[in-house]
């Protein structure tokens, strides 16, 4: 079993900081798709970056490392409560070293367990097989590319494209839906698994395992094979584009599988998987317990295509040259250079498509943090304050804390709360990804606070802007969810919502509803 566990160790290392080659694959056509000189280039660019820097540093490819969930094909007469034992020993010492962040939460109490094990945690899946070998597959889907899964009942009325029937047609009215309502907070450009068919929990169990096929395989049945090829050219004209930043590249990867089902019900599940698509496997000697095989083509032999150099000067030129692109006029876009705490008046004249870079502290909050803020003392002054929406991975040494990955999390969790703590505490600027709602936009103009963009998944890339740790509170509320002092240098992010009520976010998906009704007439017959 202790080379078994070790073996396990590697498989979860290997998944979590290198992607494999046929993902990279997809996401260099991506990149070529976009234009260098936008937003979503721009944001294909420091994806690529970021990439390359995991791989080197042997680091997080994003912090949210998300619910571990390995499927394992077993020979008969395999032991599988040792084996069980030993993966949870092996994803405790990857959390331990930092491979993965601590994610297992009680769903009652809030408290995190600190080392990836809990009721429920992680997934375990076994069957056996014929074969004398184990096949192991590990999959890290983060927490915001999960929540924009989603589950269709046909028949069904969907918003722009109007009844969907229990047919063909009306799945792919469904997978059409599911890429648009995920707009920029599943980390787009994205990879989706589709699961025809089953019950509630089998359909969403069947659209995770698509997920598991390469992305340049064809699936074998003619139907399905047909609507994957559609959907993959449809998907892109919706001009979601990466990150939901509008462009050319909303979907790099449709795989669709089909079980039989009740006759009363008629379910399409769709599983939702950012850019960092994490999965990889390996073929494990049964008597050993050594890898004999890696089941998907490891990264390293797949280069990422970036540039040379690339730092807050290029999200500065990207962001100017898609001046065109925002609410305010071509060529008003800027790069400012802020210095926190920032004051209203500097936050009043930001505009939507301005780079801001940001020097000074940052104090990251996530939803526990925005819970807690709504009726009680902040523990630190924040009149002026940046607020970074980011669940870092942070390891503790005789040195004090270092921030392992520190990519921004989902923003939209906070909607409910974000306004209202602002205008309490006085915050002027938020960072996260994926944009927030009408609330905290009223907020926003109200106050004199602005919403910035980050690069979602670029956990290694802002990690590197981040030069200390000035301290940290509410531990008690677990590694993620703390609340950080974070001492940066050079942090660039896009400003996507003013004080001025414009709003990226809102008009990318107003502009996208527009091109998705465009698909409504029936397609296959």
């Amino acid at each position: 079993m202790r080379q078994f566990e070790e073996s396990v160790y590697q498989l979860i290392v290997e998944t979590s900081t290198n992607l494999p080659g046929d993902v990279r694959r997809a996401i260099n056509l991506g990149r070529s798709m976009e234009n260098r000189a936008t937003r979503a280039g721009l944001a294909m660019s420091t994806i690529s970056r970021n990439i390359k820097m995991a791989e080197e540093q042997v680091s997080p490819i994003c912090q949210d490392t998300g619910m571990p969930t390995f499927i394992i094909h077993t020979p008969v007469g395999a032991n599988q409560i040792e084996m069980k034992r030993a993966i949870k020993s092996a994803v405790q010492r990857a959390t331990k070293e930092g491979k993965l962040r601590s994610n297992s939460v009680d769903s009652l109490t809030g408290a995190n367990s600190g080392d990836n094990l809990g009721p429920g945690t992680p997934v375990i899946h076994f069957e056996q097989w014929e074969n004398d070998f184990i096949d192991m597959r590990l999959i890290l889907k983060g927490g915001g590319c999960e929540n924009k899964n989603i589950q269709y009942s046909l028949p069904a009325e969907l918003e722009g494209l109007g009844r969907a029937g229990r047919d063909l047609d009306g799945i792919r009215k469904c997978i059409l839906h599911a890429v648009y309502q995920a707009q920029g907070q599943g980390c787009s450009a994205g990879f989706i698994g589709v699961g025809i068919g089953g019950d509630r929990t089998t359909g969403y169990e069947l659209a995770k395992r698509q997920l598991f096929r390469t992305v340049d395989d064809v699936n074998p049945n003619p139907d399905l094979d047909r609507l994957e090829q559609y959907i993959m050219e449809t998907a892109n004209q919706l001009g979601i584009g990466t990150m939901g930043f509008g462009g050319e590249v909303t979907l790099l990867g449709c795989k669709v599988g089909a079980e039989n089902r009740l006759p009363a019900s008629f379910f399409v599940s769709v599983a939702y998987n950012c850019w960092a698509f994490r999965r990889q496997g390996v073929a494990i000697d049964a008597a050993t317990g050594a890898i004999s095989d890696w089941l998907y083509e490891r990264g390293s032999g797949v280069s990422v295509e970036e540039p040379a150099e690339q730092g807050a000067e290029d999200i500065a030129a990207a962001g100017i040259a898609a001046g065109a692109e925002a609410s305010a006029p071509a060529g008003q876009s800027r790069e400012i250079v802020l210095q926190t705490p920032v004051t209203e008046e500097q936050i009043r004249q930001l505009r939507v498509g301005d780079v801001v870079v940001f020097k000074g502290e940052l104090h990251t909050g996530r939803d526990a943090l925005h819970k807690y803020l709504m009726d009680h003392d902040a523990p630190v002054d924040l009149n002026g304050a940046v607020i970074y929406h980011c669940g870092p991975v942070m390891l503790k040494d005789e040195a004090g804390w270092h921030v392992k990955a520190a990519g921004p999390t989902t923003s939209i969790r906070e909607e409910p709360y974000q306004g209202d703590v602002m205008k309490k505490f006085g915050i002027r600027a938020v960072i996260g990804k994926g944009g927030m709602g009408p609330k905290t936009l009223a907020a926003l103009r109200e106050h004199g606070g602005v919403y910035l963009n980050a690069i979602g998944g670029a956990a290694q890339y802002y990690a590197e802007c981040i030069k200390k740790v000035n301290g940290v509170d509410f531990m008690e509320f677990g590694v993620p969810e703390a609340m950080w002092h974070l001492e940066v240098d050079g942090f660039a992010a896009i400003v996507t919502m003013d004080s001025h009520g414009d709003s990226l976010h809102e008009g990318v998906e107003k502009d996208s509803l527009a091109k998705l009704s465009a698909f409504k007439e029936p397609v296959f017959k």
